[in-house]
C-alpha cells in the first residue's frame, strides 16, 4: 500500500504534470533574454516611477534595452573591423551611432567619453578644382566690351 506522503506521477489538468524539486527558473531565462528582468523589476519599484509596476513591464523594458545594446553593439564591431581592431572602443561607439540616422536622433545629446567627433571637412575648406578650359582665361569673347 502506497504511503500518505507519496505523490502520483500522473499529469494533472492543464498538462502541467507534478512539478518536480529542483532550480527555479528566472523570468530572464523564461522570457528568453540575457538582460536581468528581477533587477529591471526592482529598480522601477525602487525608483518610484509609479505606485505600481505590472509584471510585464520590467521584461517589455529588458527586452528593449538588450535589443539596443545588440544593435550598438553590431554597428560598433562592425566599425571596429573596418578600422582592422579587434576590440571595440568608445570611438567606435561613435562612429557606429553617429553614422546611423536613427541612433543619432535618440542619442544626439549624448556626448561619449574618448569617442571623438566624425571626420568632416567643409567643403568651403578643400582646394578648388582647377579648369583647364577656356572659360577661366582673360580676355574670353562673352568679358571683352
Amino acid at each position: 500500500m502506497a504511503d500518505k506522503g507519496d505523490k502520483k506521477e500522473k499529469a494533472t489538468k492543464g498538462g502541467r504534470g507534478v512539478k518536480k524539486a529542483g532550480k527555479s527558473t528566472s523570468r530572464s531565462a523564461k522570457a528568453g533574454l540575457q538582460f536581468p528582468v528581477g533587477r529591471i523589476a526592482s529598480l522601477l519599484k525602487k525608483g518610484r516611477y509609479a505606485s505600481r509596476i505590472g509584471a510585464g513591464a520590467p521584461v517589455y523594458l529588458a527586452a528593449v534595452l538588450e535589443y539596443m545594446c545588440a544593435e550598438i553593439l553590431e554597428l560598433a564591431g562592425n566599425a571596429a573591423r573596418d578600422n582592422k581592431k579587434t576590440r571595440v572602443i568608445p570611438r567606435h561607439i561613435q562612429l557606429a551611432i553617429r553614422n546611423d540616422e536613427e541612433l543619432n536622433k535618440l542619442l544626439s545629446n549624448v556626448t561619449i567619453a574618448s569617442g571623438g567627433v566624425l571626420p568632416n571637412i567643409h567643403q568651403v575648406l578643400l582646394p578648388k578644382k582647377s579648369d583647364k578650359g577656356g572659360k577661366g582665361e582673360k580676355g574670353s569673347a562673352s568679358q571683352e566690351v
